[in-house]
């Protein structure tokens, strides 16, 4: 308490001393508590992401939810949307206050990012194709390239735009998917182009499980060889493995 009481007279006294100087300094110091505040207010109300699932659904009618292949560009849409018009856009690129502040929302962004483009692959080498050697979609082969820009460009071109771009494609992919009368744009919801997509999704969740796991850290058996006796890899490593995510990471996972 008494600490307190300490620093509450201190910083008493240092804002008279402050106000007492001239006019220029009062102006500079009182905006610059201003910003700070406004930037505070705005980090906590920026923090909040909603991402509704029932919004796009709402905005497809009947029969184009009946086409196969639309709920899932959908999805891939709403929450492609949804990472940049969220309160305060797309915060991942920003240079100012409260932008640089914030590391939970760019992190949150950067996990739907990695799911977009893992979706956006997906659709473009397998879902969109007969087979191996057919075509692929030329709105899926311009889409997907542009949800793996840098993920931290402010400018020429800036990630959102180029994002946006992604969208546009992806868009004229629903369109054409939904119009019957257009037979170039195709889903296949074949069962190895879904087994595919789960392995990607299998390999993601498996290292994210690895590392919150590892938040009081463990010894564990090195296993990276499967048993196999004739595998082998690049750098040796022991037997027996030490692993720990640090705690100011467990968050970022």
């Amino acid at each position: 308490m008494e600490f307190l009481q300490r620093l509450w007279f201190t910083s008493w006294d240092k804002l008279v001393n402050i106000l007492q100087l001239g006019k220029l300094a009062r102006v500079i110091v009182i905006s610059l508590l201003l910003y700070l505040l406004v930037s505070t207010g705005l980090a906590g109300y920026w923090s909040y992401a909603s991402t509704n699932l029932e919004q796009y659904q709402s905005a497809q009618s009947q029969e184009q939810q009946s086409v196969t292949g639309i709920a899932t560009v959908s999805a891939l849409i709403h929450v492609t949307e949804a990472l940049l018009n969220k309160p305060g856009g797309y915060l991942s690129n920003d240079k100012t206050l409260p932008g640089i502040w914030m590391d939970n929302i760019p992190r949150w962004e950067f996990g739907v990012l990695v799911q977009a483009r893992d979706m956006a692959r997906a659709m473009r080498k397998d879902f969109s194709r007969s087979q191996s050697q057919s075509t692929e979609d030329l709105d899926l082969s311009n889409a997907e390239p542009r949800l793996h820009f840098n993920n931290n460009s402010w400018l020429f071109p800036s990630t959102e735009a180029e994002y946006q771009k992604s969208l546009q494609f992806l868009r004229n992919y629903r369109n054409r998917l939904s119009d019957a009368s257009v037979q170039d744009a195709q889903f296949y919801a074949r069962a190895d182009n879904l087994n595919n997509w789960l392995g990607e999704v299998s390999t993601r969740l498996g290292s994210l499980s690895q590392n919150l796991s590892a938040s009081v850290g463990q010894r564990r058996i090195n296993t990276d060889l499967a048993g196999d006796a004739q595998a082998s890899q690049s750098t040796a490593t022991g037997k027996v493995v030490e692993v720990k995510t640090s705690w100011n990471k467990i968050d970022d996972v």
